[in-house]
């Protein structure tokens, strides 16, 4: 094993920041109240929930008061999928959302399809995007929501939600964004982006794990997720888990005001990678070559396995993903790289660098040194090379 260490997995979790660690100490020391308590240390607690919360509305360009905690994007996701269901059944049982979504988004709707509910799933095109004429064409009398998410976990690529809220509305449907990948990457405005339902999770963005939030537009009127003591509003009964919830909207907001410089400098060291494994052979970059996250690189690379190059790169200190981490337990391809149009034996060698901005240049420096070679002999390894050099697929 090397001793050097290289973290390019941040699509799947980041490291907890100086900030958020700061920002939750407090609160699980000395203001450990119960935040529905009277006395002082609750009060404290519940102090820190309202600010925390304002803090994450300001990111977003929300009101406080659209912003409810959850415990993760999957969550928030699900919540925003089944209680739209539910509040909508009357007017019609049809969802709109993309081929390219994460699990969180297509597994719910499985799960609601099983209950009668009907689901459109819009075609990718090759570098992840969507046809914008082809959603207003899907959208019908009982439509009742459309879920496309800000970016791809997997490729990058950014969607055009701002053009998605507003055909939405123009037909009087409602539009939620699972925005996890997004947040804290990209700037977010709920307001002009023309968003109902908005899903975020901390551990994304430098926070902690186990947290999330959910911007629900005000008038957008959803069941409760849970019932019980009426925290959230009575929206999601539970006692909020307020070091995280404080952790989170600190990490969040630490990096929305530093993207005008993390952003460039990030997308810089995406572009270098990307440039320095254009040229190997019989590869490709996955996602929206310029619309994309700016700290997400994925690439295929034909005749070599994604676990084998994974566990390859980890020998070497390189911590990389093949496809989405919630699904990396699986030898399936990813659907995500199926959608937009790449054979199966092609899907199963992707590669997925996700930068953020601790990354360094040295970093990068590192994965371009090793990876190349690390290809070479995976392709030495395997039967098909020497056929995929022969034209013979």
């Amino acid at each position: 094993m090397s001793e050097r260490f290289v973290y390019a997995d941040n699509a799947a979790t980041t490291a907890v920041s100086d900030t958020c660690v700061k920002a939750m100490l407090p609160y699980l020391q000395d203001n450990y109240g119960n935040p529905s308590s009277l006395y002082s240390v609750g009060r404290n607690a519940h102090r820190g929930l309202d600010e925390a919360r304002a803090k994450v509305a300001r990111c977003l360009n929300a009101e406080p008061n659209e912003i409810y905690f959850t415990g993760c994007g999957t969550e928030s996701d699900n919540w925003a999928l089944k209680g739209i269901a539910e509040a909508k059944a009357a007017k019609g049982r049809h969802i709109i959302t993309s081929s390219i979504e994460h699990h969180a988004i297509t597994h719910t709707l499985d799960w609601l399809k099983k209950k009668g509910y009907e689901v459109t799933y819009l075609k990718a095109d090759a570098l992840g995007g969507i046809d914008l004429a082809e959603l207003e064409a899907a959208i019908r009398p009982d439509t009742i929501l459309v879920s496309i998410m800000m970016a791809n976990n997997e490729i990058g690529t950014i969607l055009p939600v701002a053009d998605i809220g507003r055909i939405c509305h123009e037909h009087g449907v409602l539009f939620h964004t699972d925005a996890v990948q997004a947040a804290g990457h990209i700037p977010i405005d709920v307001k002009a982006m023309n968003i109902d339902m908005l899903s975020i999770s901390g551990h994304k963005f430098h926070g902690p794990k186990g947290v999330g939030a959910m911007y629900i537009r005000k008038g957008v009127r959803v069941p409760q997720l849970l019932h019980g003591g009426g925290q959230e509003r009575n929206q999601r009964s539970g006692t909020e888990n307020v070091p995280e919830i404080v952790g989170m909207a600190a990490a969040l907001e630490e990096a929305v005001r530093n993207l005008p410089e993390t952003m460039p400098r990030v997308a810089k060291m995406r572009d270098r990678l990307i440039e320095a494994f254009k040229d190997i052979p019989y590869s490709r970059l996955t996602g929206d070559p310029v619309n994309r996250l700016p700290g997400i690189a994925s690439f295929v690379f034909e005749c070599v396995e994604g676990e084998s190059l994974v566990l390859s790169l980890d020998h070497e200190g390189i911590c990389a993903s093949s496809g989405s981490a919630c699904s990396s337990v699986s030898l399936d391809p990813s659907h995500v790289l199926l959608a937009i149009g790449l054979p199966h034996e092609v899907a199963h060698g992707s590669l997925r660098l996700s930068l953020t901005d601790t990354t360094t240049d040295e970093d990068i420096d590192y994965i371009i040194e090793k990876l190349p070679p690390i290809i070479e002999r995976l392709r030495s390894m395997s039967p098909l090379w020497e056929d995929r050099l022969n034209g013979k697929f």
